[in-house]
């Protein structure tokens, strides 16, 4: 394909391996071109590439009969001839930032002398000038005068143009109902910011998991690393929903093989309500006792006085409607709490000459 390459010239060509610092692509020729593996590093130190991948490079010349690569140009062996061709090519080149001037800065490329607008340097994030200086960050020639020795420069266009190429990589490769990894950057109180191939997902709160959350620092961390669902995407303003509770299992999806009218339950109280109490028997399948079937409340008891949320509580289960996703319960004692008042009842029953009103009322019960 190619028989003799010049400093500078582009090739369009496909990536054949990944092998320690280096990445190796075809030239259809006895040996294969390198490229240093960093180019590729994405922000998390995640390669960006992957093996079939077809990407430009430009032929930078041999080094111990090795042809090396580079996705852009070294700034500080660059000569005007090379500034002329990456401005002609579009090739990206680097330059150093030496200093602030009048409306922007002074970059350094090679011999030669830019200038980058204020406007043009960086992308998303708002620093002060004085972090930019004494850095090197690579650019776009946007205006090339030989004559006057005038260049301008872009690194926000270059860093826009980089971010276009891997929203449209995303794009070939994510998908809804997809499952993806993240890190979580930040925590709200309707949910939290996972970074998922740098975009900014959020996981809503009612997605973390089957059961309510109530405090959701009690279930993650920040850089905490968390497996999810695709809900939404919308790539082009960089936004996605991801669940966490979509990769938990449906404890409905076993309710009528797991539990049966007549069951009794120890469950938790997890929501407590004007018209009754929600009763998490696992977590995400809650069942309901309505406040008429509770002896020590009525319509216009507050429950909050008599109950707690994380409080134990022993209930039978009524009625399933395994269809709407709804099960019935009532208030009751433990088989152990029972069988004591039995064997008490029974003690009683053999002492008939003595009287104990505490017995008479369980038996009542």
């Amino acid at each position: 394909m190619y028989n003799k390459l010049e400093e500078g010239q582009l090739v369009k060509t496909t990536i054949i391996a990944i092998y320690g610092d280096n990445v190796f692509i075809d030239l259809n020729m006895k040996s294969e071109g390198i490229i240093d593996k960093s180019e590729f590093l994405d922000t998390d130190g995640k390669i960006s590439v992957k093996i079939g991948d077809t990407i430009s490079a430009y032929f930078i010349g041999y080094d111990n009969g090795e042809m090396n690569f580079t996705t852009k140009l070294k700034g500080d062996k660059a000569n005007t001839a090379i500034l002329e061709k990456a401005f002609n090519s579009g090739i990206p080149i680097e330059g150093l930032v030496e200093s602030e001037i009048k409306g922007g800065f002074k970059v350094k490329i090679g011999d030669s002398q830019a200038f980058c607008p204020y406007s043009q340097m960086g992308y998303k994030q708002k620093e002060e000038p004085s972090f930019f200086i004494g850095k090197t960050f690579t650019f776009f020639i946007q205006e090339f005068n030989r004559e006057q020795h005038n260049i301008i420069v872009s690194n926000r266009e270059y860093q826009e143009d980089v971010e276009n190429k891997k929203i449209d990589k995303l794009k070939k490769e994510l998908k809804i109902g997809q499952v993806v990894e993240g890190s979580v950057i930040s925590l709200q109180s309707f949910g939290a910011f996972v970074n998922v191939f740098g975009i900014q997902a959020l996981l809503p709160i009612s997605e973390i998991k089957r059961s309510r959350v109530s405090n959701i620092e009690k279930e993650l961390k920040i850089n905490q690393q968390v497996k999810a669902q695709i809900l939404s995407l919308d790539l082009d303003n960089k936004r996605m929903s991801i669940s966490t509770k979509a990769l938990i299992k449906d404890p409905w999806d076993n309710v009528s093989s797991n539990y049966n009218i007549g069951d009794k339950i120890e469950g938790t109280i997890s929501k407590i309500m004007n018209f009754g109490l929600f009763v998490s028997l696992e977590p995400g399948l809650d069942g309901l006792i309505f406040i008429s079937k509770l002896e020590d409340a009525n319509q216009n008891t507050n429950l909050n006085r008599l109950y707690k949320v994380g409080e134990k509580l022993f209930v039978e289960i009524d009625e399933i409607d395994d269809e709407n996703h709804k099960i019935a319960l009532s208030p009751t004692k433990s088989d152990e709490e029972e069988n004591s008042i039995k064997e008490y009842l029974s003690d009683q029953d053999d002492d008939s000459d003595t009287y104990n009103p505490f017995a008479q009322l369980l038996k009542k019960k």
